[in-house]
């Protein structure tokens, strides 16, 4: 083999593996920015999932309000705050209806906009 093949065979190798890596992080991307439920699945999140994420976020904060004088010690206590309260509280009470992904939508984000526009 010459050293030119050689680079090229690299290249392309690099190239395929770098293709392979980021396309699932952008399908992945694109399914939690536009996340539209359909009525089974908020009527699924609101009788199953928030009496669970309401369940875990109590839960998480006795077992914050127990470890926290060993995490004040340690000098983690922002994140054990993080992981077992702030978390399952943002999965609660911080998404739409049925959807997977914590956060806003962009509905949410246009509606802010049109809102501001209109004080503005």
């Amino acid at each position: 083999m010459t050293i030119k093949y050689r680079v090229r065979r690299q290249a392309l190798v690099a190239a395929m593996l770098a293709t392979l890596v980021a396309t699932p992080q952008t399908l992945w991307a694109q399914s939690a920015i536009d996340d539209s439920p359909n009525a089974a699945e908020m009527v699924g999140d609101l009788l199953v999932a928030r009496p669970i994420g309401l369940v875990m976020t109590a839960g998480g904060l006795a077992a914050f309000v127990v470890s926290l004088p060993f995490t004040l010690l340690a000098g983690h206590a922002s994140e054990a705050a993080e992981t077992l309260m702030v978390g399952p509280a943002k999965e609660t009470f911080m998404r739409c209806l049925g959807c997977r992904e914590a956060g806003y939508t962009y509905k949410d984000i246009e509606r802010a906009r049109g809102e501001s526009a209109k004080v503005d």
